[in-house]
């Protein structure tokens, strides 16, 4: 399974040029398909990282001053340079982390975060009010100064839009590091960035591993604010390295464990067309993937048949680049190692093996995993509890509406659940009850809404991101009271 594609060398964003690493070391990245050398990347050093941040603190004071209807032009820039682009973006995620082209629609919605944006700065207010009497108050919302952004590497192009986006128009300096497990596409964005005209050390992408670049951004002091989205467990050490230093601002969105519902008198067919459908997309690399399945007894053995028939006949796995295949490889061999761990772990643990199992590292020499189902799962067992991110899923069997609310929320996790159920009472009670930050009734991720906000309860993060909330995250609120002179 030849990809037949020379290996890319991107660089860096910083201050305005595209830039090697400073000590000139780089990275591989793999094809997780076939294991070739996709691209050799600049691994950002500590200088690298320092000098982003000097460069986005130099020109935060212009960028802030020029106003959101100017700074709007540039993301509207970026939006069409990213669609003209759209296919080749698509292409480097698939030889990075194994996203198939067919199912690669990122880059459209990337654009599409720019064109919001760069429309929505009109929102950005603040209030004001004479309810103090010999006095007139109000609120002004400013922008931090320079955020740092760490994206996840399971849709890097998404996440690259849905932070940079709304910090910029909201007059922020960014410094942007990708993961060091899909570079690629992000980085020919960050050529883009360059191409739209953005003014030197406005918007800065740099790339590597979590130590030095994140780290030090974690830390940095001149760094106001720091949005993340990935592990639970890297997620715990920004907030310790930020708690340490300067206290930034943290947002974070960071795993889940995502329980879907069925009871009785849903439309079986469609639950197990949504569920099945949330486990295949992305193979399974999803944080918001309903990874654990609870279904009303009476229902059960008719629900997995339908399900097994239709998590096996749907999948057609092979080389991303291939417009026919939907499902893609483990993003490496870290990932791989990762998911088999979890599927022997479920096999020890007593849970019944349904479907799938087993790696194809032998047969296909890339890291894919067939669809994997497991039945009466111990509620304890490792596999119920963790974050997988594969093509895993669980099954089990419940009886009462009480037994099922307490079994999904018996989880550090919470960020989507999803209940399946034609009584609107009981749907409203279970919602109500489940303790997430998302939940969908007859519906289950990755649908989501965009005037909704997103984000987790518990272990699943901290703050809201959205097209109505996001910039929120990236202004202060300053108070002014100022005294009217009587008469």
């Amino acid at each position: 399974m030849a990809s037949n594609i020379s290996p890319v060398r991107p660089r860096m964003l910083i201050d305005g040029e595209l830039v090697e690493a400073s000590d000139g070391k780089t990275f591989s990245v793999y094809n997780p398909a076939t294991r070739e050398v996709s691209g050799e990347v600049p691994e950002a050093t500590a200088d690298d990282t320092n000098r982003a941040v000097a460069a986005a603190k130099a020109a935060f004071p212009a960028w802030s001053a020029l106003g959101p209807a100017k700074r709007a032009v540039y993301l509207k820039k970026l939006a069409a340079l990213i669609r003209e682009h759209k296919d080749e973006i698509a292409r480097l995620d698939a030889i990075a982390m194994g996203m198939p082209v067919s199912t690669h629609f990122f880059a459209e919605s990337a654009a599409g975060q720019y064109d919001h944006y760069s429309e929505a700065w009109p929102h950005i207010q603040g209030q004001a009010s004479v309810n103090t009497p010999g006095h007139v108050t109000m609120t002004l919302r400013q922008p931090f100064g320079v955020v740092a952004l760490i994206i996840p590497w399971n849709v890097p192009v998404h996440f690259f839009a849905t932070k940079s986006a709304p910090a910029l128009i909201t007059g922020n300096t960014v410094v942007l590091k990708t993961s060091e497990k899909a570079p690629l596409a992000v980085a020919r964005i960050a050529e883009l960035v360059q191409e739209a005209g953005f003014p030197p050390g406005v918007f800065n992408v740099l790339s590597g591993h979590g130590i030095p670049s994140g780290q030090i951004l974690s830390r940095h002091m001149d760094v106001r604010a720091l949005s993340f989205t990935g592990s639970s467990r890297t997620g715990k050490l920004i907030q310790e390295e930020a708690a340490r230093t300067n206290l930034k601002k943290v947002i974070l969105e960071l795993g889940g464990k995502s329980p879907a519902i069925i009871f009785d008198d849903a439309n079986l067919d469609k639950a197990v067309a949504q569920t099945r459908y949330s486990m295949q997309f992305n193979s399974g690399q999803v944080c918001m993937a309903n990874s654990r399945i609870y279904v009303q007894s009476t229902i059960a053995d008719k629900f997995v048949e339908q399900f097994k028939a239709s998590y096996s006949s749907s999948v057609k796995s092979g080389n991303p680049l291939d417009k026919e295949t939907n499902h893609g490889p483990q993003a490496d061999e870290l990932q791989y190692r990762h998911v088999l761990s979890y599927i022997e772990e479920a096999k020890e643990s007593g849970a019944t093996l349904a479907l799938g199992g087993s790696g194809k590292l032998e047969t296909s020499k890339g890291y894919f995993i067939e669809p994997t189902i497991f039945l009466n799962t111990p509620e304890q067992a490792k596999i119920t509890k963790e974050e997988v991110f594969g093509p895993v899923v669980i099954i089990n069997v419940f009886e009462s509406e009480k037994e099922v609310i307490a079994k999904a929320n018996d989880t550090e996790f919470g960020l989507y659940a999803s209940v399946f159920t034609k009584d609107i009472s009981r749907a409203m009670r279970v919602a109500q009850a489940l303790e997430s930050g998302y939940v969908g009734i007859n519906t289950t991720s990755p649908n989501t809404a965009h005037d909704l906000p997103f984000g987790g309860y518990k272990g699943s993060g901290q703050g809201r991101e959205g097209a109505l909330y996001s910039m929120d995250n990236f202004l202060e609120v300053k108070s002014l009271i100022m005294a009217v002179d009587e008469e």
